[in-house]
């Protein structure tokens, strides 16, 4: 839970904060509204903001709706006027909290922000069956291993298992191994010292020292590289770390959950994977089905993003038409949940009049219907048949197009994009800082793009 404190951190609010780290909160200062929405524009983000009530919460939630940042605002003051408190929630605060602080209060504001933000949407029996089971498992110590293609929501899964096991109220610690190069995944993991190397000016405390006594989810976990597999093993024997520069080794308490949408059976058989971390990492197996073999989830989603989509764009909240709702049933969601995701956020923006039409549902292939043939877009734009179209092309011009395509259609979210596209977020990252210095035109963030160049 990352939460952004707004005012002066003096007597009572600083006590907030203290009592939000306490219960494993990661938390943020600033000291106006202005300061706020600056942190929130630069991408700083969080998922709850607590604002001092004695400040402009009205013009500050106006000024989130006008910029489409949309994050949970919490008001907070001294003393028990009722007046200020009603004042705050018609200004769109969705909850007062007095000051001094009830630890019991902000940690039970905490856990429903959590839960809103991570509830698992399903109607599907498989779906209903797996949260059982990972309910069944979650009380023991036992590592996990969480598989299933990408998009499926294996990290919602892994931070269900920590809600409902015993150190729920400690940290729960997620950590990207595909986002993190190889040469920092190490002091990242474990911290390091003063001094370990150049520009360490100060100890620096790692993610599994800050998941001690919760729970650390290594996400992605196949792309790590052999020799960071092998000292994540002697962690796991061990239960001990040794800092990058450190002279004794560490102690840890953590529950472990990886996740991973490679075979990593596969992954042992040709030689990039450790058999012995297999066995350890495998204790409790969760594999999520692709969104395709439970088509009851469908609905449920679609119904959530629209509602999402709409208040986060500032939209009136539409019904989906019913040709609009057989293409999403039909549609095959090579990207699974994410992808529906993606789609509901480009119908949305996309949908005129008083629903949201099946010309607004346009999948990741520029299609509109699950069973048109995918089409790439060629430097002029111009769609395709696809073999007619890719003859006299080179492979990299051709993977260049769907990079783009595939980018435009995720509103330039790279993470997405990078699922969809079934390779790692780094690979992407190398790709488009080539087409970049190429003189290609990259959908930024936010940017909707449809044209290959």
């Amino acid at each position: 839970m990352r939460l952004l404190i707004v005012g002066p951190i003096g007597g009572e609010i600083g006590a907030a904060s203290k009592i939000a780290l306490d219960r494993g909160a990661k938390v943020g200062h600033a000291d106006d509204i202005d300061a706020a929405l600056a942190t929130l524009r630069m991408g700083q983000g969080a998922e709850l903001v607590m604002v001092d009530v004695k400040l402009d919460i009205a013009r500050f939630i106006a000024s989130l709706r006008s910029e489409r940042i949309s994050v949970p605002v919490v008001a907070c003051g001294v003393g028990t006027d009722s007046d200020t408190a009603v004042r705050a929630i018609k200004a769109g605060a969705r909850e007062f909290i007095p000051l001094p602080p009830q630890a019991e209060l902000i940690a039970a504001v905490l856990e429903a922000v959590a839960e809103d933000s991570h509830t698992i949407i399903h109607a599907d029996a498989a779906t209903s069956e797996l949260l059982r089971l990972a309910e069944q498992v979650a009380p023991s110590n036992a590592s996990m291993l969480i598989t299933g293609e990408s998009g499926t929501g294996k990290e919602l899964f892994a931070r269900f298992v920590h809600r409902h096991s015993r150190r729920a109220k400690q940290p729960f610690v997620p950590v990207n191994c595909a986002a993190i190069p190889d040469n920092l995944l190490e002091s990242e993991l474990f911290g390091y010292e003063k001094g370990a190397f150049t520009g360490a000016v100060a100890r620096r405390i790692g993610k599994f020292e800050e998941a001690n006594g919760g729970t650390l989810l290594l996400d992605e976990i196949g792309e790590m590289e052999p020799r960071m597999q092998a000292k994540l093993l002697r962690v796991l024997q061990e239960r001990e770390i040794d800092r990058v520069g450190g002279s004794k080794p560490i102690k840890i308490d953590i529950r472990l959950i990886a996740t991973s949408n490679r075979d990593l059976e596969a992954e042992v058989a040709k030689g990039a994977f450790r058999d012995d971390l297999l066995f350890r990492l495998n204790v409790v197996n969760l594999h999520i089905p692709p969104l395709r073999e439970r088509p009851a989830d469908i609905p449920p989603l679609y119904r959530h993003f629209i509602k999402k989509y709409t208040q986060a764009n500032g939209l009136p909240e539409r019904p989906l038409a019913p040709a609009a709702r057989d293409a999403l049933l039909r549609h095959t969601w090579r990207g699974n949940v994410r992808e529906l995701e993606n789609t509901i956020h480009r119908a949305v923006l996309l949908a005129s009049g008083d629903e949201i039409g099946a010309e607004a549902v346009t999948f990741g292939n520029g299609g509109h219907t699950a069973s048109a043939a995918p089409t790439y877009a060629g430097a002029s734009g111009a769609a395709a048949h696809p073999a007619s179209g890719l003859v006299g092309r080179t492979v990299a011009a051709v993977e260049r197009d769907l990079i783009i395509e595939t980018l435009g259609h995720c509103l330039g979210n790279r993470t997405h994009a990078a699922n969809i596209l079934g390779i790692s977020i780094r690979t992407l990252r190398n790709k488009l800082r080539q087409y970049i210095d190429e003189g290609v035109k990259v959908p930024l963030p936010g940017e909707a793009q449809r044209a290959a160049i």
